[in-house]
């Protein structure tokens, strides 16, 4: 299996995720913002690249929000993140933020679970 490359069909999802994101930042709702960036996590965390993608994102958000604990938290999320999938070693439906563990399993939102079924 290719952990690195997010799957062909993943892509648009995972796309969409990161453009809602944007919008939210543009009006200023922060919070609906990072709830995207979580989603895109979900979707893009067993595939290196896309996974250490949002990690750089949610960091991006804590200096934005200058949140401490979220820059500090992201920081090594980056760096083991990308190993993680990489090795395949990744706690399904952990959204990412430093406000959960890095390695706490969690509840995989059902439409994300949808997609994610059978994506390799």
């Amino acid at each position: 299996m290719n952990t690195l490359l997010l799957p062909a069909r993943l892509r648009p999802h995972f796309q969409t995720e990161l453009r809602k994101a944007h919008e939210a930042y543009a009006r200023q709702d922060l919070t609906g913002a990072f709830h995207h960036l979580e989603r895109a996590h979900i979707l893009g965390q067993r595939w290196s690249i896309s996974h250490t993608q949002v990690h750089l994102l949610m960091l991006a958000h804590g200096l934005r929000t200058r949140n401490l604990r979220e820059i500090l938290g992201q920081l090594p999320r980056i760096v083991f993140g990308f190993l993680g999938s990489l090795v395949g070693r990744v706690p399904t439906g952990n959204t990412g933020g430093a406000n959960v563990k890095a390695e706490q399993p969690m509840p995989v939102p059902v439409d994300l679970q949808h997609l994610l079924d059978g994506a390799g």
